[in-house]
């Protein structure tokens, strides 16, 4: 059974950092991307970051670039997202997911 268990959200104000967390069960990772997503209430979900589970190569949306870092622990089969100088913008249900996976989401809110 695939599972993808995120943590790590919570309320910071602007300017702080979070790091979230995906911990990842039930499938081979080899040759795939693993990533996270994000949907502020009234807006469609939309792609924040990616990393090749093999290759480690990265890749961001541009509002996010030089602020989050995408990172994954092959040992723990967990990725994480280190979201540094958060904005309010930033706020949404943040949701990792691999291929037609997704976990249930953790909420991010940031204050000004």
């Amino acid at each position: 059974q695939v599972q993808l268990v995120e943590s790590g959200g919570g309320l910071v104000q602007a300017g702080g950092s979070l790091r979230l967390s995906c911990a990842a069960s039930g499938f081979t990772f080899t040759n795939y991307d693993m990533n996270w997503y994000r949907q502020a209430p009234g807006k469609e979900r939309e792609f924040v970051a990616a990393i090749h589970w093999d290759y480690g190569s990265t890749h961001y949306r541009d509002s996010v670039k030089g602020r989050f870092t995408i990172s994954r622990d092959k040992a723990r089969n967990t990725v994480y997202l280190q979201m540094n100088d958060l904005r309010p913008e930033d706020t949404a249900m943040y949701y990792c997911n691999q291929y037609t996976y997704w976990g249930q989401g953790t909420q991010v809110t940031v204050s000004s």
